[in-house]
């Protein structure tokens, strides 16, 4: 009966109903246009950001620490093995599609952070936490809307998301080396114990460290195939424009499948509009002190993740002869394609990078779900007790779950959350637009970028003392 209930709900969301495609292309438009194609206009702005922004305070994290901790969470399943699904399902043409829903998804992204630190609260240790929960509750004063949001994101980042993450784990280890998953599984539990009991700010400190080594590594070993197949690349190139419109023979059936799976995987992996980035940016403590700084550092985030990472990816399988196949393939199909390229190394290699990425998101999903326990008057000992027992018990069963069930599950759980997020956050739209002209204003007349209550016109009211 479960089965049946997440197949339903998905096929309003995402199949016949493609409900959710439509609000995400529509989300991502009606931001590039009411910001004035802010992902184009301040592009470079998003990378100047950055100096400067490892400092940290008693009350929040850095903006670093904030992107690094948002990257922990998108960086992982939908790089590797999101991207595998994609193209097995909708052939190469996904891919511009992942692209296009990148593209516009930077708006909705730099929105829905905005948003996220603006509205952010002090939680009883006296740090910032925030997301679209607290966004809905004070700027909409929807308190239903807001509990609404908080349950999709418990079942979604504080439980299935992680078993999806441990599923791919335990497959890319049994793949290369026939370890036992429910071994596998109690590894990872024992390994994100060690770090989830430090918080908000272990994970930071983690991510921190982590995610650039991770990044810079896996981007290497990609330009490092690419180069080596240099002279293939325009055909890959082609196929990927040709697939995305249905222009190749016997391929216009595709076009709806490429289109539908580039866009599901692409969101699945850089988690624009669905309501999750803006916990990390709400976080921080940015530099300069203005909701709209975190709203260009996690900008930057889905930027990296889908335009370069699943980028990265989408050659390795391609360059390989990776095509579709009408069937979900995941990490398997991604290994296939590196032992294609560097022998049988190549298993090994992606195994180590899943484990990597995977684990990142596993501990970062926790984050999100902690960020809601405020929500409930449960950010305290017992509270947090009784939501990490559910979350480890959600690895152990993720890790030996069949692959279909639990994506099906994921993509319920990331659609359900993505409905509420966008219906807010384009009924905030006055206060985003509102904010980011202040935060523009200052900074073409240079000197101080400090934001404080009363600058500029905004819905509801923010937490007092917090601006």
């Amino acid at each position: 009966m479960i089965n049946d209930i997440v197949s339903a709900v998905n096929n309003v969301l995402w199949g016949d109903g493609q409900v959710l495609i439509v609000m995400l292309l529509g989300c991502g438009l009606w931001f590039t246009w009411k910001l004035g194609a802010v992902q184009l206009r301040h592009f470079t702005h998003m990378f100047k950001l950055m100096k400067g922004s490892t400092s940290s305070t008693k009350e929040g994290i850095s903006s670093f620490q904030a992107l690094c901790t948002s990257l922990s969470a998108r960086v992982g399943t939908g790089n590797l093995a999101g991207v595998a699904v994609a193209i097995s399902l909708g052939g190469a043409g996904a891919i511009f599609w992942m692209w296009v829903i990148a593209f516009l998804g930077m708006a909705t992204g730099f929105a829905e952070s905005v948003l996220g630190q603006l509205y952010k609260v002090k939680d009883e240790n006296g740090e910032y936490r925030g997301g679209p929960a607290y966004y809905i509750k004070q700027g909409l004063n929807k308190t239903w809307l807001a509990v609404a949001f908080s349950l999709c994101l418990f079942f979604g980042y504080g439980f299935v998301f992680s078993a999806v993450q441990a599923n791919t784990i335990t497959d890319a280890l049994n793949n290369a080396y026939s370890f036992n998953p429910l071994y596998s599984g109690l590894v990872i539990i024992g390994l994100a114990s060690l770090i989830v009991v430090g918080g908000l700010r272990g994970i930071a400190r983690f991510a921190e460290w982590i995610v650039p080594f991770m990044a810079i590594g896996y981007v290497l070993a990609a330009i490092i195939i690419v180069v080596l197949n240099i002279t293939e690349l325009p055909a890959v190139l082609m196929s990927i424009i040709k697939s995305a419109f249905g222009l190749q023979e016997a391929g216009a059936g595709m076009l709806g499948a490429a289109i539908k799976n580039g866009i599901q995987r692409g969101l699945y992996s850089n988690e624009a509009g669905s309501g999750s980035v803006p916990h990390a940016a709400a976080s921080a403590a940015p530099n300069p002190n203005h909701p709209v700084s975190q709203g260009y550092v996690q900008m930057l985030g889905v930027f990296i993740d889908t335009m370069i990472l699943c980028t990265a990816t989408a050659f390795i399988i391609l360059l390989a002869g990776g095509e579709a196949t009408g069937h979900m393939e995941g990490i398997g199909m991604t290994q296939a394609a590196m032992t294609k390229h560097i022998g049988m190394g190549g298993e090994d290699f992606v195994a180590a990078a899943i484990c990597l990425f995977s684990f990142t998101s596993v501990v970062a999903n926790y984050a999100y779900g902690e960020s809601n326990l405020h929500m409930f008057k449960l950010d305290n000992k017992v509270g947090r007790i009784a939501y990490t027992i559910g979350y480890l018990g959600m690895i152990l069963w993720g890790s030996q779950a069949a692959l279909p069930t639990v994506w099906a599950m994921a993509d319920m759980a990331l659609g359900l959350m993505s409905v509420i997020n966008i219906i807010a956050i384009v009924w905030m739209t006055p206060t985003i637009v509102s904010i980011s002209k202040d935060y523009f204003a200052k900074h073409d007349r240079g000197g101080d970028m400090e934001y404080k209550t009363g600058d500029c016109e905004i819905q509801g009211k923010t937490e007092d003392g917090i601006w």
